[in-house]
């Protein structure tokens, strides 16, 4: 899909929603971020990010509208200065005729980057999703024992509880090395309602929480 399109098609839901949905296949968290960006210019904040679909291989990213004075001043202004965008104008924070960002955009859409991969990362770490690695561990063992292969069973289960554990090992220091890398650009670790760690920009919530603006 083309750059304007995708840009159309995310100024479709900024106008007409609440809270935007941008997606992604196969986990291109750049991209996502990228355009996550741009929403923020139009009064949008970055939500939450999950893997979804047929084998999770769709990364959603949902942005909820920012009902503060600031966030509408930099909506209006963002229009007036870019009233063609997604129909062959400029966009915000990016070069045109792409979905690059501009230079003056790269650090923001990097800490978007960082925090939607440690969300998803978070996400996968869950103890459910690991309770089901395991449990296919279990079943490939149960199943080569039924029918005989002992020595398939304890070497095949050995290896796999072993590349597992080194699978989760090796997403828990990436995931400690983004939230490390969040935390030096100024974020500020919290705890959602799920007991997830996440992280919010200083001063501000999680979206859904109390706001003062809000109506």
């Amino acid at each position: 899909m083309s750059a304007d399109r995708q840009i159309s098609a995310l100024l479709k839901q900024i106008a007409t929603q609440d809270v935007a949905v941008v997606t992604s296949q196969f986990f291109h968290a750049s991209r996502a971020a990228t355009l996550a960006h741009v929403a923020e210019y139009y009064g949008f904040e970055y939500a939450e990010a999950c893997r979804e679909g047929h084998n999770m291989q769709t990364l959603s990213v949902y942005l909820t509208r920012d009902p503060s004075p600031a966030a509408r001043e930099r909506e209006a202004a963002t229009i007036a200065a870019h009233p063609r965008a997604g129909n062959g104008g400029t966009a915000p924070g990016l070069q045109p005729g792409t979905l690059k960002p501009t230079a003056e955009a790269e650090e923001a859409v990097a800490r978007l980057t960082d925090l939607i991969t440690f969300d998803v990362r978070t996400q996968m770490a869950g103890a459910r999703r690991m309770g089901v690695a395991w449990a296919g561990v279990a079943v490939m063992v149960v199943t080569l024992l039924i029918v005989g292969m002992y020595v398939g069973a304890i070497a095949g289960g050995a290896a796999l509880a072993a590349f597992l554990a080194g699978a989760v090992k090796f997403s828990d220091m990436r995931r400690e090395r983004i939230g490390r890398r969040l935390e030096e650009a100024g974020f500020v670790p919290v705890v959602d309602e799920a007991g997830r760690r996440r992280f919010v920009r200083p001063g501000r919530q999680l979206p859904g929480h109390a706001n003062p603006f809000a109506s």
